[in-house]
């Protein structure tokens, strides 16, 4: 005999079967993917061959906060780095100064995610706020607002990795200007594969933006080349470096500089000898590589509830890379246990100093050690 009971837990799973199946059609209805088939990813042999460098590091904790996503220090060897609230979490945020013996003071309160930064030659702090945009902080804590969109009037909603010329002229880059940054639109954009993106200059003198790239693919990092002849940006989505040529027969040009890269390419910095710190948020899925065409599958693979979708591995890498373009040294953390993900990276007396997107610390390698 079926109680009244019984009917109502029936109807009540009919009724949040048809909650979630509706929240899945919905969700799946706001992606807008456009198909694209990868290249076949490199193995993991000669200069890739698989190692354990990066655990040999050592941790700066950021004391409950999260994100160091790029990295620069003062002359008095102070560290800086911006911060978001949570690991998925990124309604509040801040600047961090962390001085040599390790301590940790609040710079800025930036009120959200600041990603790029860099010093100019005045030791104003110019920063990318996810809030405000393009910024600089003077000496004494003065804030500017420089720029919050481009000519257009495209707003800097996820602005991202930055350089600066000698000229004084500011490089970077916005990953896109239409929502801001979350993890779920992160993951939208990746399956997307739109250009949303661009790669943009400004100069102090006249205080105006100029467009150089108009649509990248997930434009992230940002530096210019030794002789400054040329800028780099890593197209995360894409697995490869675009360079845009400054100077030169190609001026005002912009080339493949590296593909088919073996993960997801964040952070770039430059070495003294000329040559570049790659930094990856993670090396390449399978299933996704495999779905990437199939705009089907990746709309219901977007829709599925968070913890149904596939999770990004944690995995350590960083690479040496030459003006040329060629790989001349791989570090790497495969467990990811002690470097989770490495999309920040810049070297510092002998050290290389990681960061990311959701860590919630900054580790230190010594690059003289050599370990057996």
């Amino acid at each position: 005999m079926k109680t009244k009971a019984h009917f109502s837990l029936k109807t009540g799973f009919f009724k949040g079967l048809f909650i979630i199946s509706f929240s899945i059609l919905f969700s799946s209805c706001s992606l807008k993917p456009m198909a694209w088939k990868p290249p076949t990813k490199p193995a993991f042999k000669g200069v890739l061959t698989l190692n354990n460098e990066l655990q040999h590091s050592q941790k700066i904790d950021l004391k409950g906060w999260y994100g160091p996503e790029d990295i620069v220090m003062d002359e008095a060897g102070n560290l800086y780095c911006g911060v978001h609230k949570g690991s998925n979490d990124f309604s509040d945020g801040k600047i961090l100064k962390i001085s040599p013996k390790g301590q940790v003071e609040t710079f800025y309160e930036a009120g959200s995610w600041v990603a790029g930064l860099h010093f100019d030659q005045h030791q104003n702090l110019v920063a990318l706020s996810h809030r405000q945009g393009l910024i600089r902080i003077a000496p004494d804590k003065t804030v500017t607002v420089l720029a919050d969109r481009d000519e257009k009037g495209q707003r800097f909603l996820i602005p991202n990795g930055l350089d600066i010329s000698s000229e004084g002229i500011i490089y970077f880059s916005n990953t896109s200007y239409k929502a801001p940054y979350s993890l779920k639109y992160g993951k939208k954009l990746i399956l997307e594969m739109k250009p949303q993106g661009g790669l943009y200059a400004y100069n102090p003198r006249t205080q105006k933006v100029t467009t150089l790239i108009q649509g990248t693919y997930f434009g992230n990092g940002v530096v210019l080349s030794k002789n400054e002849d040329f800028l780099l940006l890593t197209e995360t989505s894409r697995y490869r470096v675009v360079r845009y040529w400054l100077k030169g027969a190609k001026q005002g040009t912009q080339e493949v500089f590296m593909d088919n890269l073996p993960g997801f390419p964040n952070g770039i910095s430059i070495r003294k000898d000329g040559s570049f710190w790659l930094g990856f948020t993670t090396k390449r899925n399978d299933a996704l590589d495999k779905i990437h065409y199939k705009t089907g599958t990746k709309k219901m693979v977007y829709a599925l509830p968070g913890f149904l979708q596939p999770k990004p591995e944690q995995f350590g890498m960083v690479l040496q890379v030459s003006e040329k373009g060629k790989i001349m040294r791989a570090l790497f953390d495969p467990s990811g246990q002690q470097v989770p993900e490495a999309g920040a990276v810049k070297e510092y007396q002998g050290k290389l100093y990681l960061g990311g997107d959701v860590v919630p610390y900054i580790t230190t390698y010594a690059l003289q050690t050599v370990y057996k």
